[in-house]
């Protein structure tokens, strides 16, 4: 037997600004809870095994670089206008030691939390 990830979790502290960002960024929908956390959903046409995001509220701010982050894919394949997009929804270009050369485009969400915007599926050789 063998799991399977079903949920991304991260601590921000402001959960209506990242629940907005990351929403739409990955196209999901919002629901706030009362405890001041979100949880944001695949579209309903997802397939199954697509996770969910779990924004948990946190006191501290982000300190260091993270130790493991999402790495993400353009649906239609246009890297260059999803990163685009995403600087348009308040992510930022990152230097964490990656050359032009690399398969991949280094951004941090609103709260400095990086992630990578692929240039070819992961799977490809």
């Amino acid at each position: 037997m063998v799991v399977r990830f079903v949920q991304w979790t991260m601590d921000v502290q402001d959960v209506e600004l990242m629940a907005r960002f990351w929403s739409e960024a990955l196209g999901y929908s919002v629901d706030t809870g009362a405890d001041g956390n979100a949880k944001l959903y695949p579209p309903q046409d997802a397939a199954p095994d697509v996770p969910t995001v779990w924004l948990q509220a946190t006191a501290g701010p982000k300190r260091e670089k993270n130790r493991d982050h999402p790495d993400l894919r353009p649906s239609d394949g246009d890297v260059d206008a999803e990163v685009e997009r995403l600087v348009a929804l308040g992510a930022r270009h990152v230097d964490v030691g990656q050359s032009d050369d690399d398969a991949l485009v280094v951004l941090a969400d609103p709260e400095g939390n990086e992630f990578c915007v692929l240039k070819r599926e992961p799977r490809s050789v």
